[in-house]
């Protein structure tokens, strides 16, 4: 039997989920469709197959912490070793060589089952045993993809043309992949339900770590070489240096184009699981509850005779009245409103606020952090007003700011603070002061999450004015290792 890993892609920008995800929180971080993050979400209904030790994400190395924050809070212990970061984001197909490699390091014989944080999963309960087929099929040579039997005619997935029964694969159901197809107009996806041959490409991928790696060899030869050169420094000294080097001379390719639209391999496995792709505002219609008008409204919101509209509104009051077929979402620091049929153009928005350089694309007026949340309150020239909450047990990097100095006054809870050569604790209506270029840090020891209020001063108060010493979540100056350090699993 081969050895069974889950490889989780988690590195995407989620751009199109505007405002509510943000480039330094993707909608992978976010609770899209549930209680529980878009990454939780897969990682749990992953476990019934595969344990903990076997599940692996892969994504960015300035996503690391939060990733790893979200896997430890939901499921316990450190995740640190479960994550596998890119250098650089070049699409799906380096990402999966790169997790191959280190499987392949950890299990000669591994099989890897490949999925994606874009997806909500209504019936999860299904997917063990799915899976166990697509992982039969796999250990027998096929690069096996998951199909959806498709519910209505989508325009916006990709489908996949099944063929005949796949020789031998009676107990598995798989059949030969005749084509993958682009996203159809309506007309097109019409015929496509009426045929009964197509299926939604799911984006589920189960091969052997050997059969993948066979096929970038022969269908994306530049690829397959840079992986060998990678693979040649894993386990010397020059092996995340080689990885950075790689990586950054890659040219983007999906794993779709360098190996799915090409191999004579594939094969697809019809199901039927609840899946849907959540890749725009639309996509709620399929994973969240609708009103008898056929609304999708969260939050804070009172709406009067809108119909076939989503509204999502977060503290403030979001008041609707006669949409129909209009997208409202509310945040503190930006408001979209588009037609529900344009909500793949909110990525326009997303580049034109890059040309801007604004901050709106980037972060959120309140920033989740391993630690906790900061909320900006207020802010001008030369200065900046935070209100700042560490979790129980939770500490900040030891660090210092070349460019601004910062006052900490304690609303609740007590902080313990390192300012230079002293450590000592500040309590509620008690303040301290840290002066420029000063190591400091920020500890709760109590058992109540501690909030204090910061004010900035200086003539630069921007993030990346934080130089870090140590830190507890791997974001110091010194690069982490790219691939877990991990010893091979015994056969």
């Amino acid at each position: 039997m081969n050895t069974f890993f889950a490889v989780v892609l988690a590195g995407g920008s989620g751009t199109r989920f505007w405002p509510l995800s943000r480039e330094k929180t993707p909608k992978q971080l976010l609770p899209i469709a549930g209680d529980d993050t878009l990454l939780q979400q897969t990682v749990k209904r992953i476990l019934p197959l595969i344990p903990r030790e076997d599940v692996f994400v892969v994504t960015h190395p300035s996503l690391f912490a939060d990733v790893s924050a979200q896997l430890s809070e939901r499921f316990g212990e450190s995740w640190d070793q479960n994550i596998v970061t890119e250098p650089e984001a070049r699409n799906t197909a380096p990402a999966l060589g790169l997790a191959a490699l280190h499987l392949q390091r950890l299990a000669p014989d591994s099989c890897m089952v490949v999925l994606s944080t874009d997806h909500v999963i209504r019936r999860g309960d299904l997917l063990p045993a799915l899976l166990t087929k697509a992982r039969d099929a796999a250990g027998r040579g096929h690069i096996v993809t998951i199909g959806i039997r498709p519910a209505w005619a989508e325009t916006a997935y990709g489908y996949i043309r099944a063929g005949a029964a796949c020789p031998g694969e009676d107990a598995t159901g798989a059949r030969r992949v005749e084509a993958f197809v682009e996203k159809p107009d309506l007309q097109t996806a019409e015929g496509y339900l009426g045929h009964g041959g197509y299926y939604w490409n799911s984006g589920i991928f189960v091969w052997k770590t050997a059969t993948l790696l066979e096929e970038i060899k022969k269908y994306a030869p530049k690829l397959h070489g840079a992986l060998e050169e990678i693979r040649a420094s894993l386990g010397t000294e020059r092996e995340d240096q080689v990885i950075k080097d790689v990586f950054s001379r890659l040219e983007p390719i999906s794993i779709d184009y360098a190996v799915m639209e090409r191999t004579e391999r594939a094969a697809v496995i019809p199901a039927e699981i609840g899946w849907a792709d959540v890749g725009s505002w639309a996509a709620l219609e399929q994973v969240s509850q609708r009103d008898s008008a056929g609304n999708v409204i969260t939050g804070n919101v009172i709406d009067i005779d809108s119909k076939g509209s989503i509204v999502h509104a977060e503290k403030r009051l979001v008041a609707t009245v006669g949409l129909d077929g209009v997208v409202v979402v509310d945040t503190p620091d930006a408001v979209l409103v588009c037609s529900k049929d344009r909500v793949q153009d909110v990525k326009e928005v997303v580049e034109q606020l890059r040309q801007r350089k604004g901050s709106e694309h980037l972060v959120h007026r309140t920033v989740h952090r391993p630690w906790g949340s900061y909320t900006v309150l207020e802010e001008a020239e030369h200065y900046k007003i935070k209100r700042i909450t560490v979790r129980p047990g939770g500490r900040l990097s030891l660090q210092m700011h070349r460019h601004r100095s910062e006052h900490w006054v304690v609303v609740s809870g007590t902080a313990t603070v390192t300012n230079g050569d002293k450590v000592y604790d500040v309590h509620p209506n008690e303040g301290t002061y840290i002066p420029m270029t000063t190591r400091h840090r920020l500890e709760n020891h109590g058992r109540i999450p501690l909030q204090i209020i910061e004010v900035q001063n200086g003539e630069y108060l921007e993030e990346d004015d934080i130089v870090r010493f140590e830190d507890d979540y791997h974001r110091t100056e010194k690069t982490r290792p790219w691939l877990p350090k991990v010893e091979p699993r015994k056969s």
